[in-house]
């Protein structure tokens, strides 16, 4: 049996600070990070993880990638802000995807289901029944500071141990775990609240940083994508193609020169706008 435990701070506060979004969405997101960070502490990989809700309803699309390093970055775009309205509300019908690329090149895995569920962590609780066949629970949380999270994870060795009750008995425990206390309480403080009868050992933690990762390159390839007749109609319009990465903001120009070279000399991936 092992657990994971999630506390993001200063990286969702940047993702806010770039983005402002609608208390909805905005927890739907921090509980979105918190989940993909989850997600890729538990594997064994070098690359990167792309969690992803999209919907039809509300909330149209949903995207977080985190690094084997817990580098994290998100965005959400949503028709109307979902004042009021519950989880299956604002997302309708939809699905999830979670995407891993290893640095290997030819290395990925994706994994696609239907949105199940009243709650973001319901639908991973089923995405994990259907898909990895590994029992597994999230508790998820957030707020206009913080988001928080934690995960409980039967390994297959576990199975087999004398212990046949421990699965069922730490999911009864983690069960009482509040939202504020996800939130409020350190790491040391949940095991002990949750755990404090069990056998638990506690690792070092790992730290979390919000990075984008954007490059002129990667800007590029998204313009070779588009195509010379389109970028040199926006160019003729305006005079320089800008380009805005939609994770960080970051804006990207290129004039005439730039784009003649960019065309002569004929991807990455990233989400971006051009103007």
């Amino acid at each position: 049996m092992h657990g994971r435990l999630v506390n993001l701070n200063a990286a969702f506060k940047a993702v806010l600070s770039l983005h402002p979004y609608p208390a909805p969405v905005r927890d739907l997101l921090g509980q979105a990070m918190v989940a993909a960070v989850l997600l890729a502490a538990t594997l064994k990989f070098r690359g990167q993880l792309t969690f992803q809700l999209e919907g039809d309803s509300d909330l149209k699309m949903l995207v977080v990638q985190c690094t084997d390093e817990l580098s994290v970055r998100g965005l959400a775009r949503y028709k109307t802000a979902p004042e009021g309205k519950s989880f299956r509300e604002m997302v309708g019908k939809g699905r999830m995807l979670v995407t891993v690329e290893g640095a290997e090149a030819g290395s990925r895995y994706q994994g696609i289901v239907p949105l199940e569920g009243d709650s973001l962590a319901d639908c991973l609780d089923s995405y994990f029944r259907t898909s990895e066949q590994l029992p597994t629970r999230f508790w998820l949380a957030c707020d206009a500071g913080s988001a928080a999270g934690m995960l409980l994870q039967q390994l297959p060795q576990a199975a087999a141990t004398r212990d046949e009750d421990a699965w069922p008995r730490l999911n009864m425990l983690a069960k009482t775990l509040t939202p504020e206390e996800l939130l409020g309480l350190s790491d040391r403080e949940i095991l002990v609240r949750l755990f404090n009868q069990e056998d638990v050992r506690m690792f070092e933690s790992r730290r979390i940083t919000f990075s984008c990762l954007c490059t002129r390159d990667r800007v590029e390839d998204v313009l070779k994508m588009l195509g010379r007749e389109e970028v040199d109609e926006v160019l003729s319009e305006k005079g320089e193609v800008e380009v805005h990465c939609e994770f960080c903001n970051k804006p990207y120009r290129f004039d005439g020169v730039d784009t003649a070279r960019l065309f002569a000399t004929g991807m990455g991936q990233g989400t971006y706008s051009v103007h």
